[in-house]
């Protein structure tokens, strides 16, 4: 762990702040695929992201050769209007991202718990490290579906537990959720966390500030030193 805060880059505003992750996001998967032949990014769900879904998804590299997948899910149907999956097949994986092969998180279980085995089963195609996470992070200091106060939260922040799905709970509807746990998503080569607006600045500065990783769950991305991490903020 370390007290030095990740480095955190001001857009002028949220279109300047999509505008310029597109564009570092392509040029990442580019690379990759130069590389490796492949490439994986895992992408986030809520309003957060949408901007950088339009433009990402128009972004010219070879998107058959990338995995999309998601760092979370609220257990809910595929086509409900609160899913995570719907939000990037209707958003990110149009125009040339339609291309890309997705994997979503969300199965046939009654339970995200139940679940959590299978959904992370299907991670075994996506290449790993993946090479970027792009992350957002609530008012409350949660970032994928880790919330404070959930009972799975000391199991799912264990660094040194096995890589994989866990089922959370949320504090509002839809409560149940998957999340990627700590130790997946700090498996990467990239970790941007995309925030906007005043009040989650004064999110992230709590956050860096002393205080039990457990109140505010973005901070065991913020404090470690195993994966790098970026902040990505417009006001």
């Amino acid at each position: 762990m370390t007290d030095t805060p990740p480095p955190a880059t001001r857009f002028p505003d949220a279109d300047a702040l999509a505008d310029a992750l597109a564009k570092q996001i392509a040029a990442d998967l580019t690379g990759a695929i130069a590389v490796r032949g492949i490439a994986s990014l895992l992408v986030p769900g809520g309003r957060s992201p949408i901007k950088l879904f339009e433009i990402l998804r128009a972004q010219t590299l070879d998107w058959r050769r990338v995995h999309v997948a998601l760092a979370d899910e609220r257990w809910v149907a595929a086509d409900d209007p609160d899913s995570n999956e719907r939000l990037v097949r209707d958003v990110l994986l149009q125009e040339n991202a339609a291309a890309a092969r997705f994997n979503g998180l969300k199965n046939a279980a009654a339970t995200p718990q139940l679940g959590a085995a299978a959904a992370w089963n299907a991670f075994a195609d996506i290449p790993r490290p993946f090479d970027v996470i792009v992350l957002g992070m609530g008012d409350d200091g949660h970032t994928a579906s880790l919330f404070p106060g959930s009972v799975n939260l000391a199991a799912a922040l264990d660094p040194d537990a096995a890589p994989g799905c866990i089922g959370m709970s949320a504090p509002s509807a839809p409560r149940e959720r998957l999340s990627l746990n700590l130790a997946a998503l700090l498996d990467s080569r990239r970790i941007v966390i995309l925030i906007t607006g005043a009040s989650k600045w004064q999110t992230y500065t709590a956050a860096n500030r002393s205080g039990a990783v457990e109140q505010m769950p973005v901070r065991a991305l913020l404090r470690q030193r195993r994966t790098p991490v970026e902040v990505a903020w417009s006001p």
